[in-house]
């Protein structure tokens, strides 16, 4: 069970400081390898929370500490991750099912499986490249294949490999490609579409 307090005392020097919890109480110890981010220095009368735990000689003192909003951020952070993996993943298996029901042609889920795959190994060696100073693929190459259909290898690659997930202007053309190609796979399960679909399939084969 989690428990809230407030910093009471920190020894930049040492490393170590004093909770006053919440609910009263003696004040406990805590030292800087509790904290679960340990990237900023805890500041005076800063709200936490922290699980109990003991020394070596068996006092009492805090663990697990994290800054008051951090860990529902962090799951919130890990929630959206979850659902950008899922997704795309989703939306592979619907394209498997039209196909089943013949909605849509076997070639055409082979096209997004191909691809994605492919998207993502290009996500993986521009990140890469970022990393080493190499030579960059371009933004623009980017987008045109997630509007092909590599969207979802492109999806997972941003979640997984934690590339282009920050940049808001890649962001938002990146949810408009994917809002086009999806508009485009609807319409391929209209009777002109399949047609449509079934004829070019044929001229490429």
């Amino acid at each position: 069970m989690r428990l809230s307090g407030k910093i009471t005392a920190w020894n930049e020097h040492k490393g170590f400081g004093f909770i006053r919890p919440d609910a009263g109480g003696k004040q406990l110890f805590v030292h800087i390898r509790a904290f679960s981010q340990r990237n900023k220095t805890p500041a005076l009368n800063q709200s936490v929370s922290y699980t109990l735990s003991s020394d070596k000689q068996g006092r009492p003192c805090a663990d697990k500490v994290a800054v008051a909003g951090v860990i529902r951020a962090e799951k919130t952070q890990k929630g959206n991750q979850s659902f950008a993996v899922l997704l795309p993943l989703l939306f592979l298996a619907s394209v498997g099912v039209s196909v089943l029901l013949n909605k849509i042609e076997f070639m055409l889920l082979l096209f997004y499986v191909v691809l994605s795959l492919f998207t993502f190994m290009l996500y993986a060696l521009d990140k890469s490249a970022a990393q080493n100073g190499s030579w960059r693929t371009q933004e623009r190459t980017l987008h045109l294949i997630a509007l092909a259909g590599g969207w979802p290898g492109a999806m997972i690659a941003q979640q997984t490999l934690r590339h282009k997930s920050q940049k808001k202007s890649f962001r938002v053309v990146f949810w408009i490609t994917v809002l086009l190609n999806t508009s485009v796979l609807i319409g391929w399960h209209t009777t002109t579409g399949s047609t449509a679909l079934h004829t070019i399939i044929q001229r490429v084969l």
